[in-house]
């Protein structure tokens, strides 16, 4: 397990990476500047790999929390389409924002076991 103060600043992390997903995903008119490919579909990964690792870091239970930011990744694309006309939504965004979640979620998995070994081995 990790310690209050690491717990802390991991809640901390977490909440500040669904600020960014939430200024990402609906902020009205998409940033502009120089076209590199695929750079949308990584930052769509982005946005929903680390709320997904630092949840499970934080204690968060992984499918109630996959769960959740799956339904984000669908509902997100649909708003995008239906009420911000400057943004589209897009399948193949919510389809990178789900595979976001589930690398974000065995990351967390993994690191989260890796950090309850180290403390029973202290």
């Amino acid at each position: 397990m990790i310690s209050a103060r690491a717990r802390q600043a991991t809640w901390a992390a977490f909440t500040l990476a669904i600020v960014l997903q939430l200024v990402a995903l609906y902020w009205p008119s998409p940033p502009g500047g120089p076209v590199i490919p695929g750079l949308d579909k990584l930052v769509h990964a982005a946005v929903f790999l680390l709320p997904a690792l630092l949840g499970v870091v934080a204690g968060i239970r992984p499918l109630w929390l996959g769960a959740a930011l799956v339904a984000h990744a669908v509902a997100s694309e649909l708003v995008q389409h239906l009420l911000l006309p400057e943004r589209g939504g897009d399948l193949w965004d919510a389809v990178v924002d789900v595979v976001g979640v589930a690398v974000g979620l065995a990351l967390g998995i993994a690191l989260r076991r890796r950090l309850r070994r180290s403390h029973r081995m202290a």
